[in-house]
């Protein structure tokens, strides 16, 4: 996994001798009193740096509202202390280039930045809210409408900032908010260093606070994200299979999620590789603190991920691969290698205190354990969990849900289904639900319950080639906390099981 950190020197340092002439957004005509629409004098201000060869457009003191605007080669957006750049809550202010609409825009851009000390407000809420209106107006046509939740579908919402085909990306320090779709997405970029950001997007729906997609040579560094959808999202979406994300590395993030804090997936079409995620903190999240999801034809292999610590956060690891919108195949997934991770999994929900929650469920069920499941066939492949400890609540009670081992065979395997850590329902583990995984270790584990549960601690089924080196499992009183089914080659070394709780 060293040869990962190649990932850092490769990412070459902007060329400053591009950043030396100001370029003023008022002196082109901007007005920062948080009602004149300052499109044009804004882009005016990028079109005169960029036919400068390059240059900064500073964004002053002041609350300046703008529509899309266009990033170019050599521009940097630089936003002053107290400066506030707030999208339009009109969505006839806003464009697309390739994908979707956003309030900050580059394609085909190289050497272009984002930095300063202000703050960028999509004013998510207030758009995404006007955007519905427009459904009840008759001026969005069915089809573009979600109806079973009612909103309109993402593709419809603008988000905040939206790089496609760029090269040598910075984003430093400024404060990013409020967006009505996904907060930022890079997709089919190269060399970018994401640095020292804050994230602070709880506004509406689909508010992923950093999506990669088809990137190579990423950092992503000293972020501290809270987001009402994925934290940290790794995509592939290239159905042509030409790019794939590749040389990955995130570290010394905070994150907030009211679904995944770090997540692979769920789009993945073509492959990621090469990642190394490190010294993460992650609370207060709904789903996942990690979750690895191989469910639409692409691969994923060698990720490192080490130095979590997860408080208040409904589920510590999700490792899914399946097959989803009519992918044809499922996987690999495999090389996968987890340590040094504490986690804490509440009994209720972790996000009932923030504005945007993550969905009931339909059935009733006791508290989700970690796990890792392939297909029937298609087995998840070479993982190791070393030096993990998950705290859980227990309270596992059979009057209240219940699948017992006897009905193992019930789980369902749901390989066309969205990938989500409570999509089997109840589980007939508490701590691990292995199956269809080939090469396993597990390596210094730690499984804790405060109370009784009614489920083993680990469940194995149809799984091979298992290394346990050391599992301690304590508040349990069933004398053997693992359970085998239909699996083979397991070598265990030292499970010890403490009533203390």
């Amino acid at each position: 996994m060293n040869r990962f950190l190649l990932v850092i020197i490769l990412l070459a340092t902007l060329p400053l001798s591009l950043l030396a002439i100001e370029f003023n957004i008022k002196s082109f005509g901007a007005i920062g009193n948080g009602t004149t629409l300052n499109t044009k004098a804004i882009q005016k201000a990028i079109d005169m740096a960029y036919a400068a060869g390059g240059g900064v457009v500073v964004i002053p003191e002041g609350k300046f509202v703008s529509g899309s605007i266009i990033l170019k080669t050599g521009v940097t957006l630089h936003l002053e202390k107290r400066a506030q750049l707030l999208g339009s809550i009109n969505v006839a202010d806003y464009i697309k280039l390739q994908r979707w609409k956003a309030l900050i825009m580059a394609d085909g851009a190289s050497h272009i930045s984002i930095t300063g000390k202000g703050i960028i407000d999509g004013r998510g809420s207030e758009l995404a809210l006007h955007i519905d209106s427009l459904f009840y107006a008759g001026k969005i046509d069915s089809h573009n409408y979600y109806l079973a939740e009612r909103r309109p579908w993402a593709e419809l919402r603008p988000q905040v900032i939206e790089f496609n085909n760029c090269s040598n990306i910075r984003v430093n320090n400024v404060t990013i908010k409020n967006s009505a779709c996904w907060v930022q997405t890079y997709q089919k970029c190269r060399y970018i260093i994401i640095d020292h950001i804050r994230v602070d997007s709880d506004a509406y729906w689909n508010n992923d606070g950093i999506d990669i997609v088809d990137c190579q040579n990423v950092q992503i560094t000293n972020c501290n994200i809270n987001s009402s959808d994925d934290g940290i999202c790794i995509k592939s979406e290239d159905f042509s299979l030409s790019q794939i994300c590749d040389s990955i590395y995130i570290a010394d993030c905070t994150v907030r999620s009211s679904s995944c804090a770090i997540k692979f997936g769920t789009s993945l079409v073509s492959g990621a590789k090469n990642v190394i995620i490190k010294n993460i903190y992650v609370f207060d999240t709904y789903r996942s603190a990690i979750a690895i999801e191989c469910t639409q034809g692409g691969f994923i292999e060698n990720v490192l991920i080490e130095n979590i610590v997860a408080k208040n956060t409904g589920n510590a690891i999700f490792i899914r691969m399946g097959k989803i919108r009519g992918a044809e195949k499922a996987g690999p997934l495999r090389n996968i290698t987890i340590r040094n991770m504490n986690v804490s999994v509440p009994f209720n929900k972790p996000d009932n205190n923030y504005k945007i929650r993550g969905p009931d469920l339909p059935n009733f069920h006791n508290v989700f354990p970690s796990s890792i499941t392939g297909n029937p066939g298609v087995y998840v492949e070479n993982v190791t969990l070393e030096n993990i400890q998950i705290n859980y609540p227990g309270r596992g009670n059979k009057a209240y849900a219940n699948l017992p081992l006897y009905r193992i065979k019930d789980v369902p395997e749901l390989e066309t289904t969205y990938p989500e850590f409570s999509m089997f329902g109840e589980l007939p583990a508490w701590g691990f639900y292995i199956r269809h995984v080939k090469g396993l270790t597990l390596k210094k584990i730690a499984l804790k319950i405060k109370e009784p549960d009614y489920r083993p601690a680990i469940v194995f089924d149809d799984s091979h080639d298992v290394n346990i080196e050391s599992i301690i499992v304590r508040g349990d009183s069933k004398p053997m906390p693992i359970f085998y089914k239909d699996t083979t080659k397991v070598q265990c070394i030292n499970l010890k099981v403490d009533l203390k709780k």
